[in-house]
């Protein structure tokens, strides 16, 4: 009998230990990897988490960090006015104000049915060929952008309107999914026809963490390139060349849906000029092509409009953004998740780590700082549904800058929506990973193929972000 008991005792033993192998894997949680910015992560969190500071500024920097905040959200106003501070805004232009597209520091909305504007919408043109220093070739009369307002007396350039054709799509075990493609219109033309020009519809993104962006240095933003994809992995992320206006050269790109912009003070001077037709040092002419003569006619707010003592404050405060500590990040889930993120190889393009330089002269606050903001900075071919077929520079009209994800999941309590990817087509993380083609064709698919609580699980790591 104690022979008997004993082997029995000893099969249930291995049985359960085999069981236990099997039916709990084990998920690891990394030591600060919640902490988005290391060091200079915000903990807190709610509707004003994009718009903290990072710790340990200096008194001057803290100081003009609200001045900065101030001019981020003011709405600026045509020349000549009583408040001189503020005037010069358009003649033409998309929006009043910084925060119009960047609202609380967020991800601005795209255009939908039946509206005539949107606040973080704009629409970029070009025709074929190549501009002056490599850069898109602007359309005549309208230049590269649409601009939907004018000051008084000034006709506006065009309107855009947007329809969706909607599809559906199946998982592999039997859930259904719909996404929605805008089809875009231009009317309303003012300087002639613009059907036919290259376009390409844009919203704007959260500003977060752009200070700690620029701070990376371009060595360790080009080790991760790969354009030949030597390692035969099928990611082939490559960087954009771009014009300089201060140093009158070409340098390498890490600003805007296409790294089309060197550093965080031109995609602001750029900014400037083409959402709001304000000049700055960068850019010290007037948005207005020819012939717009109303437009060139019109009376400006100084020279420049924004002055130089006005942009360092900006950068002051756009450098000093911070990003917020993620959520949930123990939870078992989350840690699934995160784990089968990396299997599915989207940490190829999103990756996770890189430390700023020690010499990034701006903020030093931002230096030698471990950041986690999922993104490679570099050019992707996105596949054929997310081409917007106009290159630029050297982004050919397939290839996009992988976005960043630190604080995707904050979005909708920020911003009251989730609408991604550059047009805002994706209204949820799952639509956004759905549209991925191209080199993300295969993660992609190896998504549809998961469980319906695997891919949960995926939706809440990304959350967490």
């Amino acid at each position: 009998m104690n022979k008997i008991f004993f082997c029995f005792t000893l099969v249930f033993f291995l049985v359960a230990c085999n069981k236990k192998e099997e039916y709990i894997p084990i998920y690891h949680y990394e030591e600060g990897e919640e902490l988005s910015a290391g060091k200079l992560t915000t903990t807190i969190l709610g509707a004003n988490a994009f718009d903290q500071q990072v710790p340990n500024l200096s008194t001057a920097h803290s100081r003009l960090f609200f001045v900065g905040n101030s001019l981020f959200r003011q709405n600026w106003v045509s020349a000549p006015a009583s408040t001189t501070a503020r005037d010069g805004l358009g003649p033409t232009f998309n929006a009043r104000s910084c925060s119009a597209c960047h609202n609380r520091d967020g991800r601005g909305k795209p255009l939908e049915e039946g509206q005539e504007f949107s606040n973080g919408f704009l629409m970029r043109i070009s025709t074929q060929g190549v501009g002056i220093h490599g850069g898109p070739n602007p359309v005549p009369e309208y230049g590269d952008q649409i601009q939907e307002h004018a000051n008084l007396g000034i006709p506006y350039e065009a309107k855009v309107t947007v329809r969706f054709e909607t599809f559906t799509g199946t998982f592999a075990d039997g859930e259904s999914y719909e996404l929605r493609k805008p089809i875009y219109t231009i009317q309303d033309e003012q300087f002639g026809s613009l059907q036919g020009v290259l376009t390409s519809p844009r919203v704007g993104q959260q500003v977060i963490g752009l200070g700690l962006i620029d701070a990376i240095s371009n060595e360790d933003l080009l080790a991760n390139e790969d354009e030949t994809d030597k390692n035969n992995d099928g990611i082939s992320g490559r960087a954009n060349y771009v014009w300089n206006v201060v140093t009158q050269q070409t340098e390498l790109g890490r600003f805007g849906w296409k790294a089309n912009q060197p550093n965080l003070k031109q995609q602001v001077a750029g900014a400037f000029s083409g959402d709001m037709g304000l000049t700055t040092s960068l850019f010290p002419n007037q948005n207005c092509p020819s012939p717009q003569q109303d437009c060139q006619n019109s009376v400006n707010g100084g020279t420049p409009e924004v002055t130089d003592e006005s942009l360092n404050d900006i950068m002051i405060y756009s450098t000093s953004l911070s990003v917020p500590i993620r959520r949930n990040y123990k939870e078992e889930n989350v840690l699934k998740g995160k784990q089968l993120f990396n299997d599915l190889k989207c940490a190829s393009c999103h990756i996770e780590t890189f430390t700023t330089s020690t010499t990034y002269p701006f903020n030093p606050t931002l230096q030698n700082i471990t950041v986690r903001p999922y993104s490679d900075f570099l050019l992707h071919d996105m596949g054929e549904d997310l081409a917007d077929n106009r290159p630029d520079f050297k982004a050919t009209g397939k290839e996009w800058r992988t976005q960043p994800l630190w604080g995707i999941g904050l979005i909708h309590e920020v911003n009251g929506h989730t609408f991604l990817l550059h047009d805002g087509r994706a209204r949820t993380v799952e639509e956004a990973i759905l549209w991925h083609g191209g080199e993300a064709e295969k993660s992609k698919e190896a998504y549809k193929q998961l469980k319906k609580e695997e891919r949960t699980a995926v939706l809440a790591f990304i959350n967490s972000l």
